[in-house]
């Protein structure tokens, strides 16, 4: 189920995260897709397919914003 584009992203995404953060989740979401699609290659058992490429692309997205107050915001 990767996303073609960001308005497919969960609402959850779309309805918090800037432009630019909701295109770096969406990229890391389909890496981790297809990076992730072997059951062996996923870190945690029993996590599925779309749980570890959300993981995925929330961790990426926090690389370059970090939560203030309500909004995420690039980091300084």
């Amino acid at each position: 189920m990767p996303y073609s584009k960001t308005n497919d992203l969960p609402s959850s995404v779309k309805n918090n995260l800037p432009e630019h953060a909701q295109h770096i989740y969406l990229k890391a979401f389909n890496n981790a897709w297809d990076e992730y699609a072997n059951p062996s290659e996923r870190r945690q058992k029993g996590e599925s397919h779309e749980e570890v490429s959300h993981r995925v692309a929330w961790a990426a997205v926090k690389k370059e914003y970090e939560k203030e107050g309500d909004r995420w915001v690039k980091k300084h």
